[in-house]
């Protein structure tokens, strides 16, 4: 039995390749697929469809693609944000290092739930998610309705769970979650990043990635100074030569960051077909380097790199905010470098279609266009902070806001009505979080209240931290650095 919808009367930012906008726009959906994008008819209001919806006053885009984010520890946005960027390193390592070891499951728990509550609030409508056991979150975004990539990350320098135990994790996941939810959960192939993966893991993370071909390949790249330089430690020229020669520099790969890539690395890159995210707000944050580059977004862009928004850890700087990322994207690079680096429907394109391609599914959705999946949002511009509403892509990318959102529809289903939450009980989820981050102070010696939060001293922090893996990262590090002087 079909299933339709039509909106019309709305204005449609289509972000197709003319990047369409309808002042007064239609679109028709059939069984979760757009079917026709149009202007709107005086005889649409009356139109023979299972759900009209008169969408005056309101903006429809597609749905927003968060390329790169981590959400196990949701619950502590807030907990990191006032600490020294060391103590806020050690902290959050002795954290993820329990994660590993399978403790602290109820924290994860309620963090998926409340990530995808915000999410789907925010206009999110996809997210691809590196995590260390991501099972429930790919069940807590499967039952949002949201879709979802996701995988657990592995490394031999930086955890010290066993390596053989991580790459079991990671195929007993892929063969349980892949394609589940009718196809929205994807499984995802985790490297953790090129400073904190030994070449043995980076052969074995390629044979895995060769048992299941149609799986992205996730990753953390060219983030610090460090990454060619364990690249060389690896036996290669660096970082990215070493993924060529295992077999993971191609279009499967999506790389986050590539804070320091040169002109070489950009020119691979596309040669390469790879993808890349970037996440400015974190490094906004929480940089080490203030003489480091800026990431080389619109030389990528040039190149032909496709280019996502990510908000990555977002509970270090305290924000969901998807739109908020592509204004941070402009203000960070026109202060590093000059102004007019992007126009605004590039910065538009990068929240979405440029988004969906980096994971492999600019073809489904991405953009309003027939053909598509129904993945779109409604943002109410019939307020005063849209008004008079001039230049729509300017005003998404600048002055948009997850509060500005209204409906949210993934796959032809409503997820969020009028600002009715249709999959979740929002208060439980809240209730679930609030009651986590309790247990977790009681039990963890983190003080976490109204004024802010303190971690535990050092002697009970260092006891947390994981031993083996960093030890031998740092002395491989230390030993290259050694041979090149």
């Amino acid at each position: 039995m079909t299933n339709e919808i039509l909106l019309h009367d709305a204005t449609v930012l289509t972000v197709d390749d003319r990047n369409r906008l309808f002042e007064r726009g239609t679109v028709r959906i059939e069984d979760g697929e757009i079917t026709e994008v149009r202007t709107s008819r005086d005889a649409d209001r009356g139109a023979d469809a299972d759900q009209v919806i008169d969408a005056e006053g309101m903006l429809a885009m597609p749905g927003l693609v968060n390329a790169h984010t981590h959400l196990e520890l949701t619950p502590l946005i807030g907990a990191f944000s006032d600490l020294e960027l060391g103590e806020m390193m050690g902290s959050m390592t002795a954290i993820y290092e329990r994660f590993a070891e399978g403790d602290l499951q109820y924290l994860a728990d309620a963090g998926y739930e409340l990530a995808a509550l915000n999410f789907l609030l925010g206009g999110v409508t996809t997210v691809n998610s590196m995590d260390l056991r991501p099972a429930a979150g790919a069940e807590a975004f499967g039952d949002a309705g949201l879709r979802g990539f996701f995988g657990p990350a592995i490394s031999d320098l930086f955890f010290d769970v066993p390596v053989d135990e991580q790459f079991a994790r990671a195929r007993a996941f892929v063969e349980e979650y892949h394609e589940s939810y009718d196809g929205r959960i994807r499984a995802t192939v985790c490297p953790h990043d090129d400073w904190s993966c030994s070449r043995d893991l980076w052969v074995r993370t390629a044979d895995l990635a060769a048992e299941y071909p149609e799986l992205l390949v996730h990753t953390h790249l060219l983030e610090l100074d460090q990454s060619d330089t364990m690249g060389r430690a690896n036996g290669a020229d660096d970082s990215l030569d070493l993924l060529e020669e295992v077999g993971l520099l191609n279009e499967r790969l999506l790389g986050a960051h590539y804070r320091v890539a040169d002109d070489e690395d950009i020119r691979r890159t596309a040669d390469a077909g790879a993808s890349v995210a970037h996440c400015p707000s974190v490094f906004c944050y929480w940089n080490p380097d203030p003489e480091m580059q800026w990431t080389p977004v619109p030389e990528l862009r040039d190149a032909g790199v496709d280019v996502g928004l990510g908000i990555d850890d977002h509970y270090w700087h305290d924000s969901y905010d998807l739109f908020g990322e592509a204004r941070q994207a402009r203000l960070a690079a026109n202060l590093k470098r000059t102004a007019g680096q992007y126009d605004s429907m590039e910065l538009v394109r990068m929240l979405t279609t440029e988004g969906a391609r980096t994971l492999g599914i600019g073809d489904e959705t991405g953009s309003i266009e027939p053909g598509k999946r129904a993945d779109l949002v409604l943002l109410d511009v019939d307020t005063p902070k849209f008004t008079p509403l001039t230049n729509v892509p300017a005003q998404v990318v600048n002055n948009a806001s997850a509060a500005d959102v209204a409906t949210v529809i993934v796959d032809g289903e409503f997820v969020l009505h009028d600002g009715e939450v249709l999959t979740m009980d929002a208060e439980a989820v809240r209730e679930r979080a609030t009651d986590a981050v309790d247990r977790f102070a009681a039990e963890s010696g983190w003080e976490i209240g109204l004024g802010g939060a303190d971690p535990p001293g050092a002697r009970e922090l260092f006891s947390d931290l994981p031993k083996r893996g960093p030890a031998r990262l740092l002395s491989r590090l230390a030993l290259q650095s050694l041979r090149e002087r």
